[in-house]
């Protein structure tokens, strides 16, 4: 498979949402009740707000293939907010390209510090 990172466009938005509550309903669904993933990824999003929030924001796409696969993104402050990897490409290497991308650009960037609130599920990759 052949895994390429790219910065986001705002025609990616439709895949990076349904990516995104896609992952969090099934790889997050072992460590959250229903309530608690309904909460955080429900069923409408605002995909203008998250393309307007992508845009402002360093973002990376991965491709697996040509396929939107991940994504990652980090804001002005050094605050990592997502990094998402689609359900069936979890394991794969996805998630460490994106981070240590997002990671070099931090450094190149000069934050102080690289913060994050990930969770339970993602606590180990941290």
């Amino acid at each position: 498979m052949n895994i390429t990172l790219r910065n986001y466009k705002s025609e990616d938005i439709h895949h990076i949402v349904a990516l995104f509550r896609e992952t969090i309903h099934t790889v997050n669904a072992k460590d959250y009740t229903k309530e608690q993933l309904n909460a955080w990824a429900p069923e409408y999003i605002d995909v203008e707000k998250w393309d307007i929030k992508l845009s402002q924001h360093y973002t990376l796409i991965a491709e697996c293939d040509g396929v939107v696969c991940g994504f990652g993104d980090i804001d002005d402050t050094g605050y990592f907010d997502h990094l998402f990897v689609h359900k069936d490409h979890q394991g794969q290497g996805i998630a460490t390209k994106i981070a240590v991308a997002i990671e070099k650009y931090a450094k190149e960037k000069d934050f102080a510090v690289i913060t994050v609130a990930a969770s339970i599920t993602a606590q180990p990759f941290f």
